[in-house]
């Protein structure tokens, strides 16, 4: 399919009421409210196919383009310098903390980006990276993981989330939960932090949305005995 071809069938798929729930989440014109299954269902094997197709629809602006995108895309096929283009085209973070951080996850590239962008003293770049690196350890080997660096960052979180940013405060959360699901050399003490953090309060907007509950969610992934257990993929 082409481009026009895609952004036609994207209008045909949105509606009113799903633009109107996303841009209460934050999303920014221009898109046309497309379900995420609809997504899937209907364009993401088609769009695969074509990786330079997937790159001008990311640079489109167009939120749904831009999702889609980041569904279709082969991770390892973007340079580094493509995924930095991508973490400041983001304009809403179910870009930026989603889609980028989950192809960032599954490239080349994960450690050194999620690293750089924790880094950040911006909002956005901030909290695509400690998503990029919650992603990473869910797809990674323990012995390929760092023991020394993520309890360095699980300490930081203890010391700084609550004066940290709002959507960085998110994700750091999301961190320590990321740690104590998919890290069991580190549970113990994903657990003390959570603990020790407490119920993290983030501005969500006119939403339902919540702030999962670290110690809890934690403890809900243990009585499953699902700690340590890994995922295929990231994007999702």
């Amino acid at each position: 399919m082409t481009y026009d071809e895609i952004m036609t069938q994207l209008e045909s798929l949105g509606s009113e009421q799903t633009k109107k729930t996303l841009m209460r989440h934050g999303a920014k014109e221009p898109f046309y409210g497309v379900k995420i299954g609809d997504l899937k269902k209907h364009l993401v094997k088609k769009v695969k196919k074509d990786q330079e197709l997937v790159l001008k629809l990311y640079a489109s602006g167009n939120s749904d383009a831009m999702y889609l995108a980041g569904l279709s895309v082969t991770p390892d096929s973007l340079s580094k310098e493509q995924l930095r283009e991508w973490v400041e085209q983001a304009n809403w973070y179910m870009l930026s903390e989603y889609t980028v951080a989950q192809v960032a996850a599954e490239s080349r590239y994960a450690l050194e980006l999620a690293r750089e962008w924790i880094a950040s003293d911006r909002e956005k770049i901030a909290s695509a990276g400690w998503s990029t690196y919650a992603n990473y350890l869910s797809i990674t080997p323990d012995e390929e993981i760092s023991y020394e660096e993520i309890k360095e960052l699980l300490s930081k979180i203890e010391k700084t989330i609550h004066q940290s940013a709002n959507r960085v405060r998110y994700t750091m959360n999301g961190f320590v939960i990321a740690v104590g699901a998919y890290y069991e050399p580190l549970l113990g003490e994903a657990k003390r932090v959570a603990e020790a953090v407490g119920k993290v309060h983030v501005n969500v907007g006119d939403t339902a949305c919540k702030v999962p509950y670290a110690p809890q969610y934690i403890e809900k992934v243990e009585q499953k005995n699902g700690v340590g257990k890994k995922r295929k993929k990231c994007v999702c």
